[in-house]
């Protein structure tokens, strides 16, 4: 019996030293799962090479501001770059797509926008955590010594422009434009980076390739975050304007029905129909799902434009942030001009547009209206964020 009872006691021990090791692997790894990588073949290399997280205990703002192309996302993005205590990127995600829409067909399945997301919210898990060496995974030519030449808009983000990452000539006060950056730092060193990451109480991160506010959700419930996601909504009509002028090549058949006022026979209508593709994020936005309580906040293009107080709200929204001088006063800010349209177009337009009334956006009935600037396109509307 005694030899019996010891056997009991060591099988005992056994078991919990088994299930402590276990909950020490379980917790200190990332919980991803590299759903679908294996068709992109880079599920092995990402899931070796995977992050590791521990839960937020600090409790350190995670910021994404979640926007469509030319939505005026790049000023929402200054409000964070601009302060000293956030971490900004911008669009790291294109990494992503620069690495796996090559390898799809152009109309990708299901299975491929599966892969494509669960990528992305493993990249965004990892930047979150400060673990820049998970970026590399997705840049071309990889990055020798943890150093490169080759991440996406880097001139945008202050501190990856500023000591100790960068070390350029002049003053240590020293901001550089975003083209100065690139050409007087040199190669980034994505260590000293991720390093810079873990000094400030922030990481925000702005990007356009994110579908629906409903892909996020899996980050916004997740434990090892405290993820506040800002979106931007703009009038699509503005969009179109804005796009037409931005991308003049890719629009030309639009701004050939804006000079000649005839509609072009052969016009691509599926780029009006993509942006209001864009805007799918809407219904759960504004139905306001138990999950995004506290966590999610919708802000118009054009209230920025016409209100400098939106800042407060958006840094509100944060709890421990204040406006910087810089951005209160910044000469970037929005203008509030109407889109440069002719009616038939934006006719054609709101046609389309099914989401106009639900953001406060007021269809124009004719063409005086659409060209009187006295009156207003954008009704008032409180988006203020459910708590």
């Amino acid at each position: 019996m005694q030899c019996s009872w010891k056997a009991v006691l060591l099988l005992a021990l056994a078991s919990i030293a088994i299930q402590y090791t276990a909950i020490r692997t379980f917790t200190a790894k990332s919980l991803h799962t590299c759903p679908g990588l294996a068709d992109a073949g880079l599920a092995e290399r990402l899931c070796e090479e995977g992050p590791t997280f521990t839960y937020n205990l600090s409790r350190k703002t995670h910021i994404l501001i979640l926007a469509t192309t030319r939505s005026g996302s790049s000023f929402v993005g200054q409000l964070f770059n601009q302060h000293l205590d956030v971490f900004y990127l911008f669009e790291p995600l294109y990494h992503v797509q620069n690495t796996l829409i090559p390898r799809f067909t152009q109309g990708r399945s299901p299975a491929d926008r599966r892969v494509m997301l669960g990528a992305s919210r493993d990249l965004l898990r990892s930047l979150y955590d400060c673990d820049l060496h998970f970026l590399e995974n997705y840049i071309k030519p990889p990055p020798v010594n943890h150093t490169t030449d080759r991440v996406f808009r880097r001139g945008a983000s202050r501190v990856l422009c500023s000591r100790p990452v960068c070390d350029p000539p002049g003053s240590a006060d020293l901001v550089l434009e975003e083209g100065d950056c690139v050409r007087k730092c040199g190669l980034l060193n994505l260590t000293v980076a991720a390093e810079a990451c873990r000094e400030r109480s922030h990481v925000a991160i702005k990007t356009v390739r994110v579908p629906e506010v409903n892909d996020l959700r899996a980050l916004v419930e997740d434990p090892r975050l405290n993820l506040k996601v800002i979106q931007l909504v703009r009038d699509p009509r503005g969009i179109l304007a804005s796009r037409s002028e931005t991308f003049r090549d890719t629009y030309r058949l639009w701004r050939l029905w804006y000079g000649t006022g005839r509609k072009p026979y052969n016009l691509d209508v599926t780029q009006l129909t993509t942006v209001c593709e864009d805007f799918t994020p809407w219904p759960p936005a504004l139905m306001r799902p138990s999950w995004l309580k506290g966590k999610y906040m919708l802000v118009r293009y054009e209230d920025l434009a016409r209100n400098p107080e939106e800042d407060e709200e958006i840094y509100g929204f944060l709890d421990k942030h204040k406006v910087p001088a810089s951005v209160r006063n910044s000469a970037t800010r929005p203008r509030k001009l109407r889109f440069r349209l002719s009616y038939d177009i934006v006719a054609f337009a709101q046609n389309a547009q099914a989401g106009l009334a639900q953001l406060g956006y007021r269809m124009a009935a004719s063409e005086e209206e659409l060209k009187n600037p006295a009156i207003s396109l954008v009704e008032e509307r409180d988006f203020r964020p459910f708590s």
